[in-house]
This record gives C-alpha cells, structure tokens and sequence, in this order.
C-alpha cells in the first residue's frame, strides 16, 4: 500500500502559533502529530509514503531526513498550494495501479487504517470516506448503505429522507480512478472531484467510526483540549505504574499573580497537577522550557520541588506531583506562638541553602528563561525601571523619569551584587511558592530561577509582604542564615548582611512593580491590599545619604498612603 499524507496548509485558524511551527508537527502527548500520523501508516502495511509540503516545509523536510522510520518516505514541495485534489493529481508519478490512502497531517485518530483499507479492497469503490458525526463540521451526505451520495453546506439542512450528515475526517481510500477527475497543474478541491465522480454514477463508500475516534485541531482550543485528552493518561502512568486507571477529571485551580493555568487532575484516588503555560509562542527557549529543565535538575539534586512525570512543552502541558494546596503563608496565618513561626522559617532557611549549592552544581545556564544570571542590567530593567514606571507612573501617577534616579538605581545594582555568596537563584522564594505537605517544605515556580545571590532569596523570604514579618523577627532570621552559611561555606557576616541590605531593596522595587501592574493592568486587585507593607519595609531599609531622591519619594507615598488609610 502506497499513501500519501497533506500536511501544505498554511493553518491559519492556529496562528499566531503556525508562524513558527507547521500544524504537522504540532505535538500530541509530546509526539508530532505527523510521526504519529507516519506511524499508523506503517502499522497498517504501509511501505511508501509521500509528504507534500508548502507552509514552512523545510522543517517538515528536516523532520522526516532526522527521523528513522521503517518506510519509505518522499516529500514533494508545492510552491503555491495546490488543494486536496491538486496535491494528490501533483504526484501521479508515485502512484501504481493499486488504490492508495490519503491523510490528513492535522487530525488526532484513532482509527484503524489497516482495516478501513480492508473495507475498501472488497467492495472497491471509486473512493471509500472515514465519517463520525460532529456537528461542527458535518457536511457529508450518507445514505443508511453507507454510501456517500452528496455534499452539503453545514447551514443546509434539505437532504434526503433516510440519510445522514457526517463529518468527512481526513482519511480516504481512493482508487487511481480518481486521478482522472482532477485537473493537472492547478489547485483543486477533491470535494469537487467526488462530486464529479456521484455525476457519473461512480460509488464513494463510506466507513463511519465513533466521534470519539476523531478530534480536531484546528484552532488553539480544540487543540488544547486534544492535548490534555492525549497527555493525562500518559501522565498517570508515568506517576502511578500500577494505577488501574480512570477517566481523568480536571479541576480548575486558583491561580495568582502568574499567566498559567493550574489544573488538579484526578483518575480514581490518584491525583496530579497540572500546569498550562499556554501554547509555545516561540521556537526560542521559553518559561515552559525552563521550568521542565530546572525542575529535573533541582530534583536530581536533592531539591525539595514536585517531580515532574511529564511534559509536552510545545502544547506548554506539565504534569507535577500534587503537594496540596497549604503554602507557607496560609500556614503561619494560624500560628500564633512566634517561636513556632522561626522554627518553620528556619527549617525553610535551611532548605534555601541547600538550594543555592546544590542547586548550582551541574547547572547549565543555557536552562534558563530570559537571562542566565541575576546581573545588573537585571536589576536595572525588571527592578529599578519596573518600580519606577509600573508602580510610581503608572499606578500612583507620578510624572516620574528614570534618569531622576538613575544614579541611585545604578549605585544599587552595583552594590546588590557586589561580593555576593552566588548559587542557584529561585528568584520569587515568597511564602505562597513555598507548600508544606506531609511535614516537609516544598519550592514551587522555580522556572525563573538562574545563578544569583542566596541574599536575593532570602530577602524575597524574609520581606514578603504575604506575611509581613515583624522587624525583630527578620533580623533574628538573618541572624540565623549568617550562622548556617558561615559555618558551612566560610563566608564574611558583615559581607554577607551588607549585600543581603541591598538585595532587600532590589527585591522591594520589584515586588512594588509587580503589584502595580498585576492590579492596574492585568486586574488582579486583590494584590493591591499588600502594597502598604511594601511601602513600609522600602521606608524603612533606604538611607536617605545613600538614596536621597528614592528615600524622599517612598517617603511620600508613604505618606499618602497612610492619609488615605486615615480616611
């Protein structure tokens, strides 16, 4: 059996998504939709198998030429696409005399290739169709024989008595007869072609498989939900060997101040998380990318963060191990006695460390997200800028420029990172990205992590405005952070609290902006009641000798913001 799959189209029902990746190598459970599509060919008999090719062909034809398969496949290039029918007449030099199955690239199938040829070669229509009934799509006329006697516009309801409207799925059985009905060298419809065929009294045979046998993928949601459908049940193997597994149920989680998706998917008693980042946008390294590659690294190393089972990263799919849903912050919400709340600090301190040195070992900074290493051009631009324009312009509407603070700002970039005890950075260790589960600490959104000060983590633990430590409390946890690294790594106290004073405040600016814009542009309001802890804990950390204009600006939102709590 020869076969032939389309995969020209250009997918603009997918965009912005098909500017960089072709809809056939879209993925289904990690797995191109056009190996997989290769791959029931294959087990079906087939031995040769031709690809056209148009939208960004060459990464279709770099795909085949990378991968081994046990037949033998051929592309042809069409310039200018050419349609269904035009594509299959453009190749007539690869056909014989036998019938030959033609593929979509874009569908999701489970459909049973080897025996719908079968079905073909013993009543050896002009052409046998594989229908399910969707209706979104059905347009094809069948009379109760299983034989197509027409095609209608969906909208149109007046067809005959008797017969049933399906969807045509993409798979087809075609007998060469049907070459003499497509014109050559021009685009053309093989609709047009089987209806020319019905004119002429030619039989078109039909084979109708269940509506669950079938997805489409044609726009970004209906390739999502054929994703998840795909990657849940591999997920729970990969989690639960021995799981008899069940239908998965998908339980939309609150999320916080990120753009993903949190998802808890239970089968049975078993449960998992499951984490969207959204289709990939960009064949360059993304969040997604960096989040399944520190994440199995930090747990190679002895990190405490949910294993990850599996993964699709071009869907943006991640499948986690549920930790629960009790974080650091909901936990000393509760806790009254202040020594049980340093105990907990302290054992998450600990945690910290091992994070930061262990976490740098093997570390490879082509991991990461956005930049490889916590430096000043950082600071400057996601801390200093960000606080300046997100929180002082565009939220509290100050008329503000950067070059009023500019040397200020560049003063503190150089200080945060001047002598700093550097390891494995997290980047956003505040308490809602810590969970407790089972007695043991667990870090969580680490897909911003990079090399970086450990007194850039702990300031994130320590400031956080979520829980808004008492001062004393603070400094009896630094207290304690300067002993266990001292100790362990030979590292200067004074060093040490000098760089962690300004990564406290790099980190404030920072959690300032972030506020602002998730509250005023992304509408996340309820980040708005945290500002005023931040404001305080800014006030108190800038000295005026060293930050004249930032310590006379924080100073006056603080005021306002107290008059405005008066009120």
């Amino acid at each position: 059996m020869k076969a032939m799959i389309l995969a020209a189209g250009l997918g603009t029902r997918l965009l912005p998504y098909t500017n960089h990746t072709p809809k056939p190598l879209f993925t289904i459970g990690g797995r191109p939709l056009l190996e997989d599509t290769i791959r029931r060919l294959e087990r079906a008999g087939c031995r040769e198998i031709m690809i056209n090719t148009h939208h960004l062909h060459e990464q279709i034809e770099a795909f085949v030429s990378d991968r081994h398969f046990g037949s033998e496949i051929r592309t042809r290039h069409e310039p200018k696409i050419l349609g269904t029918g035009g594509a299959i007449k453009n190749v007539s030099d690869f056909w014989d005399d036998q019938p030959f199955m033609v593929v979509n690239a874009d569908i999701v199938a489970d459909i049973d290739l080897a025996a719908v040829y079968d079905m073909h070669l013993q009543s050896r229509p002009a052409a046998t169709l594989v229908l399910c009934d969707d209706p979104r799509f059905n347009s094809v006329i069948v009379e109760q024989n299983q034989t197509v006697t027409g095609f209608t516009n969906r909208s149109n309801d007046d067809f005959p008595a008797q017969s049933d409207l399906l969807t045509f799925t993409g798979v087809q059985v075609l007998d060469p007869v049907v070459l003499d009905y497509i014109p050559p060298g021009r685009a053309y419809s093989s609709i047009d072609a089987f209806k020319a065929m019905l004119a002429d009294n030619r039989k078109i045979g039909a084979v109708v498989v269940s509506r669950d046998r079938w997805q489409d993928i044609g726009t970004p949601d209906s390739y999502r939900q054929a994703a998840i459908a795909s990657t849940g049940p591999i997920a729970f193997k990969a989690a639960f060997p021995n799981h008899n597994f069940r239908p998965v149920e998908l339980i939309k989680l609150k999320g916080d101040g990120s753009q993903r998706k949190w998802y808890r998917l239970k089968s049975g008693q078993q449960t998992l998380i499951m984490v969207d980042h959204g289709v990939r946008e960009a064949r360059t390294t993304l969040e997604v990318d960096a989040f399944v590659r520190l994440g199995r690294h930090l747990t190679d190393r002895g990190v405490p963060v949910p294993k990850i089972f599996f993964c699709d990263t071009f869907s943006g799919l991640v499948f986690v191990e549920d930790l629960g849903d009790i974080h650091l912050q909901q936990t000393v919400d509760v806790m009254e006695d202040s020594q049980s709340v340093i105990r907990l600090y302290q054992s998450v301190i600990d945690k910290l460390i091992h994070m930061s040195q262990a976490g740098i070992t093997g570390f490879d900074p082509e991991w990461t997200y956005q930049t490889a290493a916590y430096d000043q051009q950082m600071i400057l631009e996601n801390e200093c800028r960000y606080f300046q324009e997100a929180f002082l312009n565009n939220d509290l509407g100050y008329q503000t420029r950067y070059s009023d603070f500019e040397s200020e700002f560049n003063f503190l970039a150089e200080s945060a990172l001047r002598q700093p005890t550097l390891g494995f950075m997290h980047r956003d260790l505040q308490s809602r990205n810590i969970m407790l589960n089972g007695g043991s600490v667990y870090f969580i959104d680490f897909q911003g992590g990079r090399v970086g000060p450990l007194q850039y983590d702990l300031a994130s633990l320590l400031i956080d405005p979520y829980v808004d430590l008492p001062r004393d409390t603070q400094r009896h946890l630094l207290d304690y952070t300067v002993d266990m690294v001292s100790a362990e790594a030979s590292v200067a106290p004074d060093i040490f609290r000098t760089c962690y004073h300004y990564c406290a405040i790099a980190r404030n600016l920072q959690i300032l902006g972030a506020f602002a814009y998730l509250s005023r542009v992304m509408g996340k309001t309820q980040f708005r009641q945290y500002i005023p802890a931040a404001v305080t804990t800014l006030e108190s950390n800038l000295d005026a000798d060293e930050f004249p204009r930032l310590a006379k600006i924080v100073s006056d939102v603080s005021h306002n913001l107290t008059r405005l709590n008066r009120k």
